[in-house]
This record gives structure tokens, sequence and C-alpha cells, in this order.
């Protein structure tokens, strides 16, 4: 069923007629990440369904914001943004400004799907910093009640960073235990490794160097460094 209009005459209420529903602008985020394939957008938006995602992305090529791309030859999709989408870019940017100021940073840090989260973190591992081979990273969450508390990140030379759910078969380089909420915490700058590992809520063990290393192959999110923002 449509939803009911604002019957406002007003920019901002139909700027939000067309946006509003329920993952929209977390689609077109994800989107503006770099994510283009169905299972990417789903894995980097969290909670979302596979039918739900499908009826949203249906819906944004609708109202002209996405674009589905077949490739022929081999059946794989893509979903690009248009134009009018690219255009929303800056509001969006403002729009998470505002937020790290705002939003207070256990509202910000905490309840965060798990595995959008270690999606967010694969982004932020900086392999330049990492020694010259393959290097494993396992990372186990002792607070969540998702079906997988434990990731692994897979970087070898000049091949894309992987995160794998399942035992990779190479041997762990480091182990990282911590809460879903330290580590949100830490990639949106709201507190840092260091008073992590003090209160406990972190746990580095392994390869000395990549503990010690870590803020720097680890970085940090986006909007991080955002002027003003609420501290944990």
């Amino acid at each position: 069923m449509t939803a009911k209009r604002y019957g406002m005459i007003c920019p901002i209420t139909k700027a939000c007629e067309l946006l509003e529903p329920r993952w929209t602008i977390p689609i077109l985020t994800e989107l503006w990440s770099g994510s283009s394939r169905f299972n990417d957008i789903r894995r980097g938006v969290g909670n979302i369904s596979s039918a739900l995602l499908s009826k949203r992305l249906k819906e944004l090529q609708e109202k002209g914001l996405v674009e589905r791309v077949e490739d022929r030859a081999t059946g794989n999709v893509d979903y690009v943004r248009t134009d009018m989408a690219i255009a929303l870019e800056p509001s969006l940017d403002a729009l998470a400004v505002w937020a790290q100021r705002y939003i207070g940073a256990e509202a910000a840090a905490g309840e965060n799907n798990l595995s959008s989260l270690m999606w967010s973190v694969r982004r932020y591992v900086e392999p330049r910093e990492l020694p010259r081979r393959r290097i494993v990273i396992r990372f186990h969450f002792t607070d969540t009640a998702e079906p997988y508390d434990t990731y692994w990140i897979v970087a070898q030379p000049g091949l894309d960073i992987e995160l794998c759910t399942d035992v990779p078969g190479f041997d762990v380089d480091l182990f990282i235990e911590a809460t879903v909420a330290s580590l949100s915490g830490i990639v949106l700058g709201r507190t840092d490794i260091a008073l992590q590992l003090e209160k406990g809520n972190l746990y580095l063990s392994g390869d000395a160097r990549l503990a010690k290393t870590i803020n720097r192959w680890l970085s940090l999110g986006a909007y991080a460094e955002v002027e003003g923002i609420e501290m944990a």
C-alpha cells in the first residue's frame, strides 16, 4: 500500500517521501561505500531480509536512484547509483557529521549488527601497514547472540581483504577478543584501542608486531575525526 503523502508545500518533506521507506538510506550508503552486488549490499546493510532488500532495490530503480546492470554473458547483476543518487552524497555526509556530534556515544556504538560491523571493518584494514605476507586475524566477540560470533580477516599481498565466517584453513597470526560495542566505538572514533584494552573489553594475543601496530593497520571510519564528536 502506498504511504499517505504529507501534503505539505515543502522541499524537505518531498525529499522525505522519496527517501523515508525503511532501509532506503542505508542501502544508498552501502552503494556509496562501494558495494554493488546483492549479497554484498545485504551484508553491509545488516538486519534486512533478502526479500525486503529485493523490494527496496526495485523501488529505488523505479524512483530513478538506482540502475540495475546485468552482464548477459555471466549473469552477474550490479546495482549502481544514478546521478540523482550521487547528488545526495553531500546531504548524507552532512547527516553523518550531525549524528557524530549529537547522538550519544552509547547509542552510536551499542546494538550494532555484528555482520555489518565486520563487513565495514574489512574496509578499514590497511594492507600497506601489514607485513608483506599472508596475514590471518581472528575476531571473537563475547557479547553477541548472533549466529556467528567469530570472523576471520585474511590479507594477502595484491589481493582484496577477505572476510570469512568459516575457518580459512591457515594459521592465525593475531587473535582479537572484543565486544561488539568496543569495536564499534573504536571504528566510530567514540573510544580508542588503549582505553578498551585497559577496560578489558579488548584483548590481543599472537604476533607481537601486529598487536603493537594495530593503530596503524586498523584505520578508523570516515567520520571518526568529526570535530565535536561525543566520546564514550
